[in-house]
This record gives C-alpha cells, structure tokens and sequence, in this order.
C-alpha cells in the first residue's frame, strides 16, 4: 500500500523562522532519489538547494514558487512506495485509513553537525506529542505552524490595469514561463533568478558563455528586446521589484531575504554598540610591490593574489599581537568573550545583497591557503551558493569598499564581533618619500569598533600595526 511522506522546510540557519520558494526542480508525478535537489530557497541568510530526503515519486507540492513559507511547515509529499496500489495523497497533516504516514520527527531532514567555533546548536527535541527536528539553529516557532498569510495585494492576480505597469512589462510572459515544462539550460543561479524577475524564458536564449552558458547580459538584453523598461534598475541592484506607477513615479520593492535580515542586522549593532571609528594614510607601495611578486610564485600559480589578500594576511597578524580586538560582548553573562580562532569575515557585495561569509580559523592558513580560501568565498557568495554555515561563527570583518573607487568609510560592526576594517582604494598620490615628494602608491584604512570593548589606545595601536605591515612587509616576518 501506499506510503505517504511529509517533509518540512527545515531551519537552515540559525534560528530562522520562513523561507520563501524560490524554485521547484520537481513536480506531482517526478521519480526522485535520494539527495537529488528538489527545490531552492530563500532564507534571511542564503538561497539554498535542498536535497530530497527520500526516494520515492512526488505526490504533491503544498506552495507555489514565490510563497514565503514558516519553518516547520509541510512543503512536499513523498510515496516512498509508489509499486503500492495508486490513490491520492492525503492532507499533510493527517493519514487516510489504510495508507501509512509516518511521524512529524522523520520528515525533516538530518541535523548537520556544527563546525568548530560556530555559534549556536542543533535544537532539542520538543517534548510534545508531535516532535519536530530542525537542521539547525533554534529551532521552529513555538505554537502552530502554519504559511504566514500573503498580502491581499501578492494573493490577488496580477492583470494590466491601465494606470500600473508591470516591473519587466512581461507579466503575462512570465506566467507562462513559470508553467511550461523544465528545459535545462546552462546558467548560474544568479542569472535564473534575474530571469524569473525579468520574466525572461532562459529556454529561448542562446548563451553566449562558456560552453554555451547563458550569462546575465544575454538576460538583460532579452529583457530589453521585450520592453523591460526595468532591465538597467535590474544590473545596478538586483532585486525583486512588485511594480512600478506611473502616476507617482514611484516603484516598490519588498524587505525580505537577505536584505530584510541584514537591514535588521546592522540597526541592531548600530544602536547596541557604540561605534568609533579611526582612520590613517598610508603609502602602500611595498605592498603593491609584493602582490606583484607573489604573483610570480609557482605556489600562487593556481589562485588569485590581490592587496586584499595582503591586508587580510596583516589583519590576521594583528589580531595574534592584539588579542582583544577578536572578542564579542556577551551582555547576559556580563562577560568579555575572547576567542583563540579567527573566523575571517569578507563582506560582499551580491545579486541577493550584502553578505559576510567567513573564513574559517583563518588564522591557522599560510597564505597560498588563505588566497585559496578567499577566492572560494568570493565566487562563492558572487554564484548565489553561500551555505548559512559559511555565515555564521564570524569574529571580525574586513570591507573592500575600494573595489569600488572609494578611499574609505565608517562601516558598521557586525553583529556580535567587536571590529570592522575598512579597506579603501589604492591610488597613486604625491608622497613624502626619503625626503622628497614622489608618486607613490597611497590608500586609506579605516577601523570600526566596539568601545564597550576596545577603548582608543588599543583601537590606534592595532590599526597602525596594519598600516605599518602593509607599509614595510618584512614586519610579517619579525611579528609572525
């Protein structure tokens, strides 16, 4: 006979509440196996592919791509033997007489273990009837758990009204894409997701990538082929855009996922930590002179070597000489926290939003594996890939705000570390040096702290043993 299997979307962060379908791979009727993905979605912290915990034929999906999902709830039915006699699956949440359905507790998928130096725990079992597992985190909300109601404006159909228009001017477009069936096609996550915003049929395109891949400017100029009058808002900040009206020039973009949290995030610190910030200038030209000759190294043949690579590598010294600029507050036990790892954070700028994955006991990393790593994370968070584990666990930050021709920049902490450095542009200035007034390479640093914390001195003499590393790179040799 039939047996019918629920699975829940599990917490797959830390404490995480809902998570919105973002894409199903699967449909009633599709034969899966075991850890094939099965949908993607999209938490506070990450999109993220979930594999299948079972084998077995879809019986029935219980959201539609774009619902905002709570932790807990059922998303899909599975039969795990579909050779039984065919009858149609029962509601999620109760078994028909003379079908078997198995237990809340193994419909989740199995708790991952923690990484070392990560915050927070696999939740306890409930002590309930019904027990529910997480992936990990805390755990669901308490109570009934139920898909939190859509806005009358999300549940109503969209339909052209004559004083709105759609965001990608491809509405109708974009429904169909949505039900035809699965083509694949080579493309990045980032760029299907700019698809389904533009509305745009990837299934129609010619990539003009690698290997045929379909990249975001094929994307845009499809958008502008078929009047998206949003496609340049699209490439600038890429983001779901609900629509835009004419008769207030005004366009609206909902808070949620990556940018929702983060927002949350960054006004928590600003106001529970009191923020300092210093800077210095620095002539740099013995760091640029030593990026170029890493380059040339057989042990950097295979990565990427960038001056930020050298001012993590100094930020990583600094804090072995300064030890309390890698702590973090712990206001409830009214204690100082100062941690023997340093879990790297690199902010970066992606298609979701701002996101800080961390490198992990980055400390313990020569440099070839510390390039490695920072290329790993960069492409990484760049893909859309970035696992919740990589964001969690962080000590202290650095932010590339040169990458984007700025000199620098009074960055705001993140939660729960005690120090931000700002790394600004590299540029070439006139310079005091030997004496005489030269064009040298000339950058500005700037240090984000938390003064329950660090107080002046100790802020001023870690930023200036970073300045003077970067300045004179033989002091990694004498401070290392």
């Amino acid at each position: 006979m039939p047996t019918f299997r629920d699975f829940k979307l599990p917490d797959l962060g830390e404490g995480l509440t809902e998570g919105e379908i973002l894409k199903w791979f699967v449909e009633p009727g599709d034969e899966v196996k075991l850890n094939q993905p099965i949908v993607e979605v999209e938490t506070a912290k990450a999109a993220v592919e979930i594999p299948s915990p079972y084998a077995g034929v879809v019986s029935a999906l219980h959201h539609a791509e774009g619902e905002t999902v709570d932790v807990g709830s059922p998303i899909i039915t599975f039969d795990v033997d579909p050779s039984g006699e065919p009858v149609e699956p029962p509601p999620p949440t109760s078994a028909a007489p003379g079908q078997t359905r198995v237990a809340a507790a193994a419909d989740m998928v199995p708790q991952v273990p923690h990484e070392p130096g990560l915050v927070g725990s696999p939740a306890p079992k409930a002590d309930s009837e019904e027990k529910i597992e997480v992936l990990v985190g805390t755990g669901p909300k308490s109570g009934k758990l139920t898909r939190r109601p859509r806005k009358a404006a999300e549940a109503a159909p969209r339909s052209p009204q004559p004083a709105r228009v759609s965001a990608a001017g491809v509405g109708a477009r974009a429904a169909q894409v949505a039900g035809a069936a699965q083509v694949h096609v080579l493309a990045k996550p980032p760029v299907r997701k700019l698809a389904r915003d533009l509305g745009v049929d990837l299934r129609s395109l010619s990539g003009t990538g690698p290997n045929g891949t379909i990249t975001r400017s094929d994307v845009e100029a499809a958008a502008g082929d078929t009047g998206g009058e949003l496609a340049s808002v699209a490439s600038e900040a890429p983001v779901r855009v609900v629509d835009f009206d004419p008769a207030t020039r005004e366009q609206r973009i909902p808070i949620k996922g990556v940018r929702k949290q983060m927002g949350a995030a960054m006004v928590s610190s600003a106001f529970s930590a009191p923020h300092v910030t210093i800077f210095t200038t620095l002539d740099v030209t013995p760091m640029m002179e030593m990026v170029e000759r890493l380059k040339t190294m057989r042990e950097f043949a295979e990565v990427r070597v960038s001056p930020l690579l050298v001012v993590a590598k100094a930020l990583l010294v600094a804090v072995k000489r300064h030890p309390l600029m890698n702590a973090t507050w712990d206001d409830a036990a009214q204690e100082i926290v100062v941690k023997d790892y340093i879990n790297l954070g690199i902010a970066a700028a992606t298609p979701r939003g701002l996101l800080v994955p961390n490198i992990k006991d980055a400390g313990s990393l020569t440099l070839p594996e510390l390039a490695a790593e920072l290329q790993q994370l960069v492409t990484t968070a760049r893909d859309g890939k970035t696992p919740p584990a990589d964001m969690q666990g962080g000590t202290i930050t650095i932010t590339n705000v040169g990458v984007f021709g700025m000199d620098t920049g009074t960055p705001i902490i993140n939660p729960g570390e005690s120090a931000i450095l700002c790394f600004g542009a590299v540029r070439d200035m006139p310079w005091v040096h030997e004496g005489q007034i030269a064009v040298r390479k000339v950058t500005q640093l700037g240090l984000s702290f938390d003064h329950r914390l660090v107080d002046g001195q100790l802020g001023s003499q870690f930023l200036a043993d970073i300045g003077a590393m970067l300045a004179d790179p033989a002091l990694f040799l004498a401070w290392s």
